[in-house]
C-alpha cells in the first residue's frame, strides 16, 4: 500500500474539490479552510448543502468569496443521500480531476500534490485511502481503527493495486481523487445510486471499465474525525458492515466466528495460562497484540489501541449481528436523519 510521499510541482491541471454537507456545522469551516490552505492553487471548491437543518448554511456564507455553494435537490427514490449529493456536485465540476472529500476530513497542505503525483505515476483512474482516524469516544476507540486492520490484514493489497480485479477492492469515501475522464466514462455516482457503500462499489465500476484504482496509505497527510458520539459510531458502522458483506448471512456468521476464535479466545487462553502457569497459552494473545500494534504504528493510530483488540472483536461481532438483523427484518439503517433499507 503506497504512501503519499513524492509530490508533483505541475499545477496546470484544475482540481475540483467536491464536498457534500448535511448538518455539518461542526466541520464546515474546518474542511473548507483546510482545502484553502493547500498548496495546490489551480482549484475550485464546490459545496453541496444537502437540506441542512443546523447552522451549516450560515457558515458557508462566510466563505462565499472562495467557494461555490449549491443547494441540494430533493432526494429521488432509489438514491442514497450522499450518493445523490456527490452526483449533483460532479455535474457542477469543471476540473480535470474530481476530489470528493467528506466534511470531517482535514488535509495537509501538500496532500493533494502527493496524491496527484501517485495517480499520474500509476496511470490510475482513482487514488483513495483510509485516513488517520482520531478516536474520541469509547466505541470509536474500539471500532474506528478496525478499518485499517481490515484492509491491511484481509485485503491482498498487491492484487488490489496492481490488477483490475473488482473482487479485490477497498476504498474510503472520505477521500477519493478521480481522473475526470475515468469518472465520467465509467458513469460516476449514478451507477451506484442505491449503494450504502458507494465508495467500494464505484471503485469496482472503474475497474470493470479498465481503470486502475490505487489504495494508498494516506495517514501521513489526511485525517478524518468521523464520529463525535458513541451513537454516531454505532449508526455509522451498522449502516456499512453488513452491507459491505453483500448482506450475506453465511458471510456474517463466518466473520463472527473468525473474530471470536482468533481475537477474543486468546484473551481467555491468556488468563488460563497465567492462572495455571502454562505460558504457551499466553502466546496467541501476544501475537495478536503484535499484529495490531504494527498496523496501528503504520497508520498513526494510538500506540495503546492494540490492548483493546479482544474487546474490539466482541464489539465487532455484536455490531455485525445487529446490522444483520436490521437488514434481514427490513427495519433499515438510520444515518443523517434518513432511513435506508
Amino acid at each position: 500500500m503506497p504512501r503519499l510521499k513524492n509530490r508533483t510541482d505541475d499545477q496546470s491541471s484544475r482540481i475540483s474539490f467536491l464536498i457534500p454537507m448535511r448538518n455539518e456545522e461542526g466541520n464546515a469551516a474546518g474542511v473548507i479552510q483546510s482545502i484553502l490552505d493547500t498548496s495546490y492553487a489551480n482549484k475550485e471548491i464546490i459545496v453541496l448543502n444537502d437540506h441542512s437543518e443546523d447552522q451549516t448554511e450560515s457558515i458557508l456564507e462566510q466563505f462565499s468569496s472562495d467557494i461555490k455553494v449549491i443547494q441540494g435537490k430533493p432526494l429521488p427514490e432509489q438514491w442514497v443521500g450522499k450518493v445523490y449529493a456527490c452526483y449533483q456536485l460532479s455535474k457542477e465540476a469543471t476540473g480535470d480531476y474530481y476530489c470528493f472529500i467528506d466534511a470531517d476530513v482535514r488535509v495537509e497542505p501538500d496532500a493533494v500534490l502527493k496524491a496527484l503525483y501517485l495517480l499520474k505515476k500509476n496511470k490510475a483512474g482513482l487514488i483513495t485511502g483510509f485516513p488517520r482516524f482520531p478516536a474520541k469516544t469509547f466505541l470509536a476507540k474500539l471500532l474506528v481503527p478496525m478499518q485499517h486492520f481490515f484492509v491491511f490484514f484481509h485485503l491482498p493489497n498487491a492484487v488490489a493495486n496492481f490488477t483490475k480485479k473488482p473482487a479485490f477492492t477497498a476504498a474510503h469515501g472520505a477521500f477519493m481523487l478521480f481522473d475526470k475522464n475515468a469518472y465520467v466514462q465509467s458513469g460516476g455516482h449514478e451507477t451506484v445510486r442505491n449503494s450504502l457503500v458507494e465508495d467500494i462499489h464505484l471503485t469496482r465500476v472503474l475497474k470493470r471499465n479498465g481503470y486502475r484504482c490505487i489504495l494508498s496509505n494516506i495517514t501521513n497527510s489526511i485525517s478524518c474525525d468521523m464520529y463525535e458520539t458513541n451513537a454516531e459510531v454505532w449508526e455509522g458502522f451498522t449502516k456499512n458492515i453488513f452491507t459491505g458483506l453483500g448482506r450475506s448471512v453465511p458471510g456474517a456468521v463466518i466473520v463472527a466466528l473468525f473474530y471470536i476464535s482468533f481475537y477474543f479466545l486468546p484473551l481467555v487462553f491468556f488468563f488460563y495460562g497465567i492462572i495455571y502457569q502454562e505460558w504457551l497459552w499466553c502466546l496467541p494473545l501476544l501475537l495478536i497484540f503484535m499484529q495490531t500494534f504494527l498496523i496501528d504504528l503504520a497508520t498513526g493510530q494510538s500506540k495503546l489501541h492494540f490492548l483493546l483488540m479482544p474487546i474490539s472483536a466482541i464489539a465487532l461481532v455484536i455490531l455485525l449481528f445487529t446490522a444483520a438483523i436490521k437488514g434481514i427484518t427490513g427495519s433499515g439503517y438510520t444515518w443523517k436523519g434518513r432511513i435506508y433499507r
